[in-house]
């Protein structure tokens, strides 16, 4: 991973092993913290005026205890008080806290600001990311996960942000700057004070550590929660219909009651690490009190430092103690960081290009030389897939389910790259050419025709971001769909709803392909988008699919043996091989696979099937 130039946190040589390669047991918080910071630059920016403010604010807290001493030293030393200095410095002390109190305020609101801007820029380059993701990474990763480690893992860090991380940056420079007073006053109470306070170190690590792997999994136990919930969400309908309301119930608290379980865990060290501070800084308190009454005049400790050390030691456990609640809301962000750093050291297997090969406007070749492909720890998908398809042709690939035909179209559309051999489009290959070019020349329609929660022009308009009111009519006419648009409650300006659930399945194909024809590709991938339709909307969808063909290639997943009747050219795909390829009419009379489909489809249709497989 690269880090910013001149950052003083990962120098060169020393960088950390990419999270994605390795798990939380065999790294310590300090290596996630480490690599936390290196992805996040906002933290550098402003850093060491953060830090002088933190260095004014700690300083300030010593206020209390320095004036004492000179009061008590300088003002009571005599047989009289001498009231002028008491009250000369009182007043400085006064004012010098008032002046604290602004200083402090603006130390919060910087630091606020830092953390905010830091969770802000996390949040957008974890959503790009996962953006950036191949399909088998997708595949293999459940969305309500993916969802969690852009929602609740950044959560933890926000609930970090505005309070933990503020308060170790001020609480640390505190720290520092008592024990570097109470060494001015007696650095043989100092040892005492140190003494004591030993023991408390490697108990907080070993709780630390084990306290962190335990936020892992409770944050692995949130993302199972947000999957089987999503889940539920999205399957509303099948469950009703299917009257399975009782069992989702049951996978839902079986998910939550694991998560609370798991809660319970982490929250356990917790419970030890308040009483054990308070307990420590007792006995340190104690120590320092009798040891300063019992050697204070062998050490020349006067009066007044005495009691100002005692105010000190109470300053230095205010910090400690509030480290130790700290330190459990360290350890979720933490985990929750840790997570989201996996993300990011996912490999991105299809990186954007600025720059490739000139493509060629109008109709696109498609040649694949060698095409194999395997699904991340899965078995292979295609084997070694070899075909040649002519500009300007329209085509089917057909085979069964699980054939691996809808695989070899992602791949055309670059959704994943093959695991070995290579894609041509237009005689260029896909890997070399850019990535807006690409987007430009090859748009894929899904079977399922996903619309976003706004109008049928804004849907339509994803095509071409920068298209007019005029060419978004232009395109809708030229599919001859004005009289679908018509018939809509407010036309083009009707609202389509959460995933276009306010439109049926086949108006949502009609908008996905009004939305491939605004784009204007020179090569357009379909999935049959006849496939779950009533007849009526499949007439309106078949007429526009032929004029959505004219002037380009077009390869459609035909999950319906009438698109292969109306195709140049027909593959078919059996057990991830490519077996058979020509004419409809040439491949149904040779007795192979092809033939099987069609007389299956035949009988289908005899039967009163829609002629769908």
């Amino acid at each position: 991973m690269t880090v910013l130039d001149g950052s003083d946190v990962i120098g060169p040589g020393d960088e950390p092993e990419p999270m994605a390669l390795v798990d939380i047991d065999d790294v310590g918080a300090l290596q996630v913290l480490r690599r936390g910071v290196a992805e996040s630059p906002e933290l550098r920016e402003g850093f060491w005026g953060t830090v002088i403010r933190s260095l004014g604010v700690a300083g300030s807290k010593l206020l209390v205890p320095v004036t004492i001493q000179l009061i008590i030293d300088k003002g009571l030393s005599g047989d009289e008080v001498d009231l002028s200095r008491v009250v000369a410095f009182s007043s400085l002390a006064g004012l010098l806290l008032i002046a604290s109190i602004f200083l402090e305020r603006a130390t919060y609101f910087r630091l606020g600001c830092m953390a905010e801007n830091v969770l802000k820029g996390l949040r957008v380059r974890v959503f790009a990311h996962l953006h950036k993701l191949s399909l088998a990474e997708h595949t293999a990763s459940k969305k309500g996960v993916l969802t969690a480690r852009v929602t609740s893992d950044v959560e933890t860090l926000t609930r970090f942000a505005q309070w933990g991380a503020i308060a170790w940056v001020v609480d640390t420079f505190q720290i520092i700057a008592v024990l570097t007073l109470m060494t001015y006053y007696s650095w043989e109470l100092t040892l005492v004070t140190l003494a004591v306070h030993i023991p408390l170190i490697p108990t907080l690590r070993i709780m630390q550590y084990r306290q962190l792997r335990a936020y892992d999994k409770l944050r692995t136990r949130v993302s199972e929660t947000l999957g089987s919930i999503s889940e539920a969400v999205m399957g509303m309908q099948m469950i009703r219909s299917y009257g399975q309301r009782k069992a989702t119930r049951e996978r839902i608290d079986a998910a939550i009651d694991a998560q609370y379980k798991q809660q319970m865990r982490a929250a356990r060290y917790f419970s030890f690490i308040i009483p054990m501070t308070d307990i420590f800084g007792v006995v340190a308190i104690a120590s320092v009190v009798g040891a300063g009454v019992w050697w204070g005049n062998s050490w020349d400790l006067t009066s007044g430092e005495l009691i100002a050390y005692i105010f000190l030691v109470n300053l230095l456990l205010s910090p400690i103690t509030q480290l130790g609640e700290v330190l459990d809301q360290t350890q979720t962000a933490l985990a929750g960081w840790w997570k989201i750093l996996k993300v990011l050291d996912t490999q991105i297997e299809i990186p954007d290009k600025n720059t490739g090969p000139e493509i060629q406007t109008g109709p696109l070749s498609v040649k694949a030389e060698g095409i194999e492909f395997a699904y991340r720890e899965g078995d292979r998908v295609l084997h070694g897939i070899n075909v040649d398809l002519p500009a300007g042709s329209s085509v089917a690939i057909v085979g069964e389910t699980g054939s691996g035909k809808t695989t070899f179209a992602k791949l055309i559309a670059r959704l994943a790259d093959p695991t070995a051999g290579n894609l041509f489009v237009g005689g260029v290959n896909l890997k070399e050419m850019a990535s807006q070019d690409r987007r430009s020349v090859i748009r894929m329609v899904p079977q399922d025709g996903f619309l976003f929660d706004t109008t049928v022009a804004e849907n339509i308009r994803y095509g071409r971001p920068d298209a007019t009111d005029d060419e978004i009519a232009e395109a809708i006419n030229s599919l001859d769909l004005r009289p679908w648009i018509e018939n809509l409650p407010d036309g083009v300006n009707t609202l389509v709803g959460e995933r276009g659930e306010s439109l049926s399945v086949g108006e949502r194909q009609l908008v996905a392909l009004v939305r491939a024809q605004l784009a204007d590709p020179g090569l357009l991938v379909l999935d049959e988008a006849t496939s779950s339709v009533d007849p009526e909307t499949e007439t309106v969808l078949e007429h526009a699919l032929e004029r959505l063909a004219e002037g380009r290639t077009t390869i459609s997943v035909a999950h319906r043996l009438s698109t292969a009747e109306r195709s140049d050219l027909v593959l078919v795909f059996d057990h991830g091989n490519l077996v058979e390829q020509g004419p409809h009419e040439v491949l149904k009379d040779q007795g192979g696979v092809y033939n099987k489909l069609y007389d299956s489809w035949l009988g289908n249709t005899r039967e009163g099937s829609n002629g769908s497989y």
